[in-house]
């Protein structure tokens, strides 16, 4: 299992420096929501920085599929947080970002909740069979709250409903990774190619997660587009977390550790986890409530 979890910290790494060229395009790249959202993805297509960024997301998230096919998903997910802090160190030295005391803080605890996850790992994970009814049912509710985020005015101004759909996306997305991966390896199919076709073109996970991959890739990029990197990627990725978290407990019969220490060092991590998901957002909505401010005072001066 060493192995495979090493393998997502690669995986991590090519996700967080492809999404650093993503974010680097931003201001120059339009929106893609409303009706505009077919030109918009047209443009980021068109530029090469953009569309090299994705490129290395892609491998990452190629070692990430073979990571999670052989590792418990909610361990690997968390795993995938070390994407975090180089995509911050990136944007601080690369982009020129700056972070306020309470965002470092979130930020922090996303680190310490992965030392937390790193240290119980000995005491491993038991997996069950996956639950098609559970992952739905999640799946569905996830989307409504994700829609809920996007009708709050202030969520959404400031790019803070974006950033949490694209987690939420990319979520539900590894856990259709982890349900595509387990059905391809409970069926008996042959390795004959046409037969391996077959496979993936008949398996509705397979559709699942690109169509969750790119709605997050859309809303990721749009949050970008309204607010700071160093925000909304670290939100996005430990919302991304916290939905194979459940999942896996829910739809795949994933549990804690026998050892009660091991066990509360995994808590501790999930539940650090949402309490920066959670600093992360109210600081955001409380800089765009600032800057709104600062911008009706600035009229009412001229």
């Amino acid at each position: 299992m060493l192995i495979y979890l090493v393998l997502a910290v690669i995986a991590s790494t090519l996700m967080a420096l492809g999404l650093l060229m993503m974010k680097s395009r931003a201001e120059a790249l339009p929106d893609a929501r409303g009706t505009g959202i077919v030109r918009g993805v047209l443009a980021w297509f068109r530029d090469p920085v953009w569309l090299g960024g994705t490129g290395v997301q892609t491998v990452g998230w190629v070692m990430y599929v073979i990571a999670v096919s052989q590792a418990p998903v909610s361990m690997v997910a968390v795993m995938m947080q070390g994407g975090i802090a180089l995509f911050v160190i990136f944007s601080v030295v690369v982009l020129g970002e700056r972070a306020r005391p309470a965002e470092w803080a979130g930020i922090v605890a996303i680190v310490v909740g992965m030392i937390l996850l790193s240290i119980s790992l000995s005491a491993g994970a038991s997996q069950g069979a996956m639950n098609d009814r559970t992952v739905i049912a999640l799946s569905i509710v996830l989307a409504i709250g994700a829609a809920t985020a996007f009708m709050s005015p202030r969520l959404a101004q400031g790019g803070t409903a974006q950033a949490i759909g694209s987690g939420i996306a990319f979520g539900l997305a590894g856990l259709f990774t982890k349900a595509m991966t387990d059905a391809f390896e409970a069926s008996s199919l042959d390795l004959e190619i046409g037969v391996i076709a077959m496979g993936v073109i008949t398996n509705p996970w397979v559709y699942a997660t690109i169509v969750a991959n790119l709605a997050g890739m859309v809303m990721l990029q749009n949050s970008f587009h309204q607010a700071r990197g160093i925000i909304t990627m670290p939100l996005s990725s430990a919302l991304s977390n916290l939905v194979p978290i459940a999942g896996g407990m829910l739809a795949f019969g994933e549990r804690l550790p026998t050892d009660p220490i091991a066990a509360a060092m995994r808590v501790a991590a999930f539940v650090l986890t949402i309490a920066a998901s959670t600093v992360l957002a109210a600081s955001q909505e409380e800089k765009t409530e600032s800057d709104a401010v600062a911008l009706k005072n600035a009229g009412a001066a001229s």
